[in-house]
């Protein structure tokens, strides 16, 4: 009977995480699976700018991947994976803000606001960072309610 027990646990916490896991993939901003575009998101903590992640130093964290420029780097996410996330997934914080919509980025426009990492869209003279400046504790409020409307 315990033999049981245990093996239905098993199951059914495999099954929450499975579901967990393609939840994720489904909402992030992933491109082959891998966000950032594949951009060390530690890199923007630690070196203060946007570095192009290799593949031999990445990890895939609850199904998501991400690529570090160093073993440093990979090594430092993995303590403390939620750090270095992005938030709302990966997309645009502006465009989550201004209007709940899911908008690609430019992985080097980016702005740490309190040890959390927002990335922009930046293009054909529509940098979204200079639009989120001008009223960020607005934007950043709605953005955190329509990113959990998104992401139940």
């Amino acid at each position: 009977m315990k033999k049981l027990v245990v093996l239905l646990l098993i199951l059914i916490t495999g099954s929450s995480f499975a579901q967990n896991d393609a939840k994720r993939i489904s909402q992030y901003n992933l491109e082959n699976k891998v966000a950032i575009q594949g951009y060390d998101p530690v890199g923007y903590f630690n070196q203060g700018k946007a570095i192009k992640g290799k593949k031999e130093f990445s990890v895939a964290y609850q199904a998501v991947t991400y690529n570090f420029s160093s073993a440093e780097n990979k090594n430092a996410f993995l303590k403390n994976p939620s750090k270095y996330e992005p938030q709302y997934g990966g997309w645009c914080a502006y465009a989550m803000g201004s209007s709940g919509e899911k908008v690609e980025i430019n992985p080097e426009t980016f702005k740490i606001i309190d040890g959390k990492l927002y990335l922009f869209y930046n293009a054909i003279f529509n940098n979204t960072l200079k639009s989120w400046n001008k009223d960020e504790n607005n934007l950043k409020k709605q953005a955190d309610t329509n990113w959990k409307k998104i992401y139940k």
